[in-house]
């Protein structure tokens, strides 16, 4: 899918909304939600671009 809305883009979306509401009901539990959003965040970066990712290759 290709189109204006990726499906990882919409999956992305769901994810922040559903992690919001969570938040949002439950403070104890957006802490810890925060803080693992967090980590992953920083190991896709650290590990994502670097391993091939999905993107076009750099210009040259």
């Amino acid at each position: 899918m290709n189109g204006p809305l990726d499906l990882r883009v919409l999956v992305l979306l769901l994810s922040g909304v559903v992690v919001g509401y969570i938040a949002y009901a439950h403070p104890d539990v957006g802490v810890a939600l925060l803080v693992a959003v967090g980590v992953v965040t920083l190991l896709y970066l650290l590990l994502g671009p670097g391993s091939g990712g999905s993107g076009p290759p750099p210009p040259r």
